[in-house]
């Protein structure tokens, strides 16, 4: 958790200040909102690949990996603007990503190793402390990215945000030397069973895929609803008030901080309401505060109603991983972790690109409301596939 907090810091300085520094270095919304679409699916096609695999080898080996790949992508962009510098950052360093904290495509691993050893009711506290430290850290780091308009008048221009790139590069040499002094297991060989409990096992397992094939078509749904807005929304407010990132990073970091709150609240509050009925209210909300954001004519306003949307949408992260953890059994939980991670992401992938269209034609509204869309889908079928599981715990 703390290596997730250090990379949490440099993620939300990049998360307002990259495509800052695209748009200032001449980039138009179209080719952001694509490279941004590429690197998310660049992603999912590592996570697909690795998250399996992890249930067996350990989740370490990975993560080590990753933090040596982010160190990596920000010493070649604290020294180079370079289209090809750039690319290769949104794709193997999650620059513009905003994850939370989360390591980028080895997010699942991280889900699996947090999980075990967790006992089912220590999971949503546990896991609800996990996000909210993801949140702070990009809070902190929203407000550092407002730092290019107090030195701009030593860098001008696009230079003015090349020092921010020292943010996700100190944050993964901390993460490094974290992961290497923590613990890891691996999946322990499974002893001979008999027939009876063998055919239990297949009918557990039948049981375990059919909620895990519920989980991802309402994440696909939800994925959608995210990736029309949430990345760009930093390159939004530039273009629909004019305001640089100072003041951007500013009303990110509101929501993020909000977002870390709404984390307590909803691990507190599920303990009463279960964890479904805490998404689909607090998730409800947000979904409004959304669909209002794009139609306030001044930019205090649509910040408020953005920041106060994070704690109802983003603050029930961890309860949701939680539910996740829970649709199987301990050795699957790697499996888990990356169907939730994939569902999500590749509908999340396609959002930045076509939104980013939407942008380059003046079309600041439409982006919010085909959100607002898939995001009641999501709601509708969250209860329907899983308000069952609340009901078993109540």
């Amino acid at each position: 958790m703390a290596a997730r907090f250090a990379r949490s810091v440099g993620q939300g300085a990049l998360v307002v200040g990259f495509t800052l520094y695209l748009h200032t270095l001449g980039w138009r919304a179209a080719p952001i909102g694509g490279l941004l679409s590429a690197a998310l699916l660049f992603g999912v096609a590592l996570t697909v690949l690795i998250g399996p695999a992890s249930d067996r080898l350990g989740r370490k080996p990975f993560l080590l990996a990753n933090e040596g790949v982010l160190i990596l992508s920000a010493l070649l962009a604290l020294a180079s603007s370079a289209t090809w510098v750039l690319a290769l950052g949104a794709v193997l360093g999650g620059f513009g990503r905003g994850a939370n904290g989360a390591a980028g495509p080895f997010g699942p691993l991280e889900q699996a190793w947090l999980a075990q050893g967790l006992a089912p009711s220590q999971r949503a506290r546990v896991f609800s402390l996990n996000s909210t430290l993801g949140f702070t850290g990009m809070a902190v780091g929203a407000l550092l990215a407002g730092l290019p308009a107090a030195w701009g008048h030593l860098w001008p221009g696009p230079l003015a945000y090349r020092p921010l790139f020292a943010l996700p590069l100190l944050g993964s040499v901390l993460g490094l030397a974290l992961i290497l002094r923590a613990p890891d297991a691996r999946r322990p060989k499974s002893a001979a069973r008999s027939g009876a409990e063998a055919a239990e096992g297949t009918a557990t397992r039948r049981t375990e895929n059919r909620q895990l094939l519920r989980l991802a078509f309402a994440n696909a749904l939800n994925g959608f609803g995210i990736g029309l807005v949430a990345p760009l929304m930093a390159y939004w407010f530039l273009r629909r008030f004019g305001h640089g990132p100072a003041s951007i990073g500013l009303a990110l970091a509101a929501g993020f901080l909000l977002a870390a709150l709404g984390g307590l609240v909803a691990a507190r509050i599920s303990h009463r309401m279960g964890v479904v009925r805490t998404v689909v209210v607090m998730r409800g909300v947000g979904l409004l505060l959304m669909v209002l954001t794009p139609f306030m004519p001044l930019f205090g306003l649509a910040a408020v109603l953005w920041a106060v949307r994070a704690a109802f949408n983003q603050g029930t992260l961890g309860v949701r991983q939680a539910l996740t953890m829970g649709l199987t059994r301990p050795h699957r939980q790697g499996l888990a972790a990356t169907v939730n991670n994939v569902s999500l992401q590749v509908p999340r992938a396609l959002g930045p690109a076509l939104a980013g269209l939407m942008l380059h034609r003046g079309w600041l509204t439409a982006p919010f409301l085909a959100a607002g869309v898939f995001q009641l889908g999501y709601l509708f079928v969250y209860q329907r596939f899983f308000g069952g599981l609340d009901a078993a715990t109540d």
